[in-house]
């Protein structure tokens, strides 16, 4: 089996339908999913706030490679645009780390780096992730860590910018 956990956010259009969009193309892929929380946008990029949340999802027959196809799918069902870095889209779907049956499972090639090199500084993935998650590791630079620990390690005031909202994704295996 190989489970993901996966940071998606939106800033554009209806956002929470977006989010909501990668709960149900996920279908039965999807264990867990966190509250929404609308974020500060993060990158210097001056746009409006996101909705962001995590998923929590598992299926034995994809690898990292393949859960980054169904991040990309997805987020081209929502018409993303990559056309300014960190800038508006209607969809971001990243991959944050992928474990297989050996343990966390390290990638850094040409599409794909896991864990994701910027995870341990973004407190619009890890408060997600931590609610959804509270026993959450991620290994940085070499070493397994808390995410508790990281989002702690955080600037109060851009953790401050991740607000709890009164939304919630529905997935059709979550009661």
């Amino acid at each position: 089996m190989t489970s993901v956990v996966l940071s998606i956010g939106s800033n554009l259009g209806d956002r929470m339908a977006r989010l909501q969009s990668v709960v149900d193309g996920l279908g039965d892929a999807v264990v867990a999913t966190s509250p929404v929380y609308q974020t500060d946008a993060w990158g210097g990029v001056e746009q409006e706030p996101f909705l962001n949340a995590v998923v929590l999802a598992d299926d034995p027959a994809l690898d990292a490679h393949d859960w980054l196809d169904r991040a990309h799918e997805l987020e081209n069902a929502a018409q993303r645009v990559r056309d300014q870095r960190w800038g508006p889209r209607t969809l971001d779907v990243d991959l944050v780390t992928c474990r297989g049956p050996e343990g966390e499972v390290t990638v850094h090639d040409d599409v794909l780096t896991l864990p994701h090199p910027y995870a341990h500084v973004r407190a619009f993935v890890l408060a997600p992730w931590l609610a959804v998650d509270p026993g959450a590791t991620l290994t940085v630079d070499g070493r397994v860590t808390a995410v508790a620990h990281l989002l702690a390690e955080i600037d109060p005031a851009e953790r401050g910018g991740v607000r709890l909202t009164e939304s919630v994704l529905r997935a059709g295996n979550q009661g």
